[in-house]
């Protein structure tokens, strides 16, 4: 059963769908279109990220200023592997009218802060056509952070000169990775917390790199290449009905395979030796709650549809925590987070269907990556 409205906090209704935002040309050229068209959601989301810095002094022992100068220090990694993903960086800070320090600080963020910032969110699952009725292929995924971004989302529709061209979700100045590409790949990321971090390779440039695959195993390739600072889980699907959870730190992996045509991940490892590096698995419980109640939902039928990962989508079990996140009046700004966007991707349809903010309270909107 749904919470009534009176026992859901401070959760806004959207009636507008997310911004859509069509570019193209170099990487550069993207970004800086991005930054114009979104000048004040890259703005805002600076500010909410200078913030939360300030506000956590006491856990972090990190200004602003600190964290941009440590930021520096994962960008010659990424330059020597992954120019274009920084340039596109560099555009979107020359687009908004922002310091390229403070738009590498939000891309490097989870690196600085040693993961403080993200703690147990985000819900992700996928079915192939043998779990369909229709016979496509979807993806689903719960994007929990904190609720000052929430206004700062929207959807990427790009046409880069020399990659695929791809349909994301992404927020505020941070690189796209949520979404899929034209030729069939498909990425879904949750944070995961290894105890091997390091300086290198930052994980978003490592997951906006995913969506320049052009097959599935080159997008997995992407996931773990060296030099990596850490890792998420990437849940890559194709087109063709493959399901690969890739468990990545910045040292190990493991690519679990969804045999059954079904995969679930939320924010803790899985594989046995990912367990080892897990940091203060005890933090995670609820991550595991929510893993386990959507892997119970989605073995409860044979033949999912949009709708049906849509209801898994809005559930409440363990609330505020649950699968649908409304843990937004928490004192503590590190443990305070929502559901900011939840989306099913129709990998099969070149479709994606968002709901932006709680997808108990808001209608989904449909995008299409065109031909």
């Amino acid at each position: 059963m749904l919470p009534t409205k009176s026992n859901i906090p401070n959760t806004p209704v959207h009636a507008t769908p997310p911004p859509l935002v069509e570019v193209s040309g170099t990487h550069r050229e993207m970004g800086r279109q991005i930054g114009e068209a979104c000048r004040k959601q890259v703005q805002h989301s600076i500010e909410n990220a200078r913030k939360l810095i300030d506000e956590s002094y006491d856990q972090l022992e990190l200004t602003w200023e600190g964290a941009q100068i440590q930021a520096r220090k994962y960008l010659p990694f990424a330059e020597e592997q992954y120019l274009q993903y920084v340039n596109e960086m560099r555009g979107i800070a020359e687009g908004a009218n922002a310091s390229f320090d403070d738009v590498a600080a939000l891309n490097v963020m989870e690196a600085v802060t040693t993961d403080a910032l993200h703690l147990t969110r985000c819900t992700s699952l996928a079915v192939n056509d043998e779990r369909t009725a229709d016979g496509h292929i979807l993806l689903a995924h719960n994007e929990d952070w904190i609720p000052e971004d929430e206004d700062d989302v929207y959807v990427i529709s790009a046409r880069p000169d020399e990659e695929p061209p791809f349909l994301a979700m992404t927020y505020g100045g941070l690189l796209p990775n949520v979404g899929f590409n034209a030729y069939g790949i498909a990425q879904l990321i949750d944070s995961v917390y290894p105890t091997d971090s390091r300086i290198g390779i930052p994980r978003l440039v490592v997951s906006r790199a995913v969506l320049g695959s052009r097959r599935i195993s080159g997008a997995i390739a992407r996931t773990l290449i060296p030099h990596r600072a850490a890792g998420y889980n990437h849940l890559l699907v194709h087109e063709s009905g493959e399901l690969y959870s890739i468990e990545v730190s910045a040292r190990r992996f493991e690519i679990l395979y969804g045999e059954e045509g079904y995969m679930v991940h939320t924010n803790h490892y899985l594989a046995p030796h990912m367990k080892e590096l897990e940091s203060e698995p005890e933090e995670l419980i609820s991550s595991r709650v929510r893993y386990f109640r959507a892997l119970r939902l989605i073995r409860q039928s044979q033949t999912h549809s949009i709708k049906s990962l849509q209801a898994i989508q809005k559930d409440h079990v363990n609330m505020p925590n649950s699968i649908c996140n409304h843990a937004v009046d928490w004192i503590d700004p590190l443990d305070r987070e929502k559901t900011i966007n939840a989306m099913v991707i129709d990998l099969t349809a070149r479709e994606m269907h968002i709901a932006w903010g709680n997808p108990c309270q808001n209608s989904y909107h449909t995008y299409h990556l065109d031909a």
